[in-house]
């Protein structure tokens, strides 16, 4: 079976051609970071409109660097949600065009499903069941994951999420829109043992997260020490996330006596992390399982593997065409 997803949740346009008998045979995005970057921030609409302009460059894109045309195409797989309404509008109407013009399914893929499962896209996967870290700007989770819709939270932010933190640590010390890329830079020039910034319910006994209060300290923190501190500030604020995030995977993995441990999510690309965990798990004798850096951020692969996998080689599916702007994955059935 042969799937295109099409992934436009927030700012990324993401087009990819997976082959059930291959694997992923080609894949592009397109970021709006340059477009964003002047107002701090996304805004909905802009985005909305620069997914209208891409995804059908990029469609042809992909199918040519996969050798093959529209006709071959068995499945069409879109972002159903969570993201911007507007954006998933944009990436719902077409697939569902695309696959009533050639008479083939459209499948709804929930987006965080596809970032749980993008480690699979690469080699060596994880087999199941493992637990899975998801830290994205939107999402920090926990996860036990027994098969494709087999789900359960062990976890969660109780406010911010990782990503979200860096971001908005981030405008505290002045760096540019994205963020938490630019701060991740700017600590790798620091000292991480300057300042000890706390670590928020890192002993708190459950898997649950918080960083609001780590956003906090750093602003009293920055407003002692000054400009001058930046790269430190950054660094000990870095090493703080790690410290909760790694301390947490190693109570999931205790907690549930499982040994595989998947990374998935934007954040999953901070190099601390990878190189934390890796160390851990080095240590500790489980296995951590990252996704390529490429399949970190939103991207069409990620989609049209959970789409593969969950239409099964099926050959029709409900094409509704419908967007869900807030979803709760947990809801989501077996495949």
């Amino acid at each position: 079976m042969i799937v295109l997803g099409v992934e436009s949740s927030c700012d990324e346009t993401g087009l990819a051609v997976y082959d059930t008998d291959v694997g992923l045979r080609a894949h592009a995005v397109h970021s709006q970071v340059g477009m964003h970057a002047e107002y701090g921030g996304v805004v909905p609409e802009l985005a909305s409109r620069d997914h209208i302009r891409r995804v059908i460059p990029l469609t042809r894109q992909v199918l040519r660097m996969a050798g093959l045309e529209l006709a071959d195409l068995d499945a069409v797989a879109y972002t159903q949600g969570p993201g911007l309404a507007g954006a998933l509008l944009v990436g719902a109407g077409y697939a569902c065009a695309l696959a009533a013009a050639l008479e083939i399914p459209a499948l709804g893929v929930h987006h965080l499903e596809g970032h749980l499962l993008s480690p699979l896209l690469a080699q060596p996967r994880p087999d199941f069941p493992f637990i899975a870290l998801l830290v994205s700007g939107g999402h920090t989770q926990l996860m036990r994951v027994d098969g494709v819709g087999r789900y359960a939270l062990l976890g969660e932010t109780v406010d911010d999420a990782a990503g979200e933190a860096f971001d908005k640590t981030a405008q505290l010390l002045g760096l540019d829109y994205p963020g938490g890329p630019a701060l991740a830079r700017l600590a790798e020039a620091g000292e991480d043992g300057r300042f000890r910034l706390p670590r928020p319910m890192l002993h708190s006994g459950d898997l649950d997260f918080s960083f609001s209060g780590l956003k906090t300290a750093v602003l009293t923190l920055t407003k002692k020490e000054g400009e001058e501190a930046r790269a430190d500030i950054a660094a000990g604020f870095q090493a703080a996330v790690v410290d909760v995030l790694a301390g947490k995977c190693l109570a999931a993995l205790a907690q549930t006596g499982l040994r595989r441990l998947v990374i998935a999510g934007g954040v999953g690309a901070n190099r601390a992390l990878r190189a934390r965990l890796d160390a851990e798990a080095a240590r500790a004798g489980f296995s951590v399982f990252h996704p390529p850096l490429e399949l970190c951020t939103d991207n069409g692969a990620m989609i049209a593997y959970a789409g593969a996998m969950r239409l099964g080689g099926r050959t029709s599916a409900d094409g509704r065409f419908a967007v869900r702007p807030r979803w709760d994955l947990a809801s989501l059935e077996p495949a």
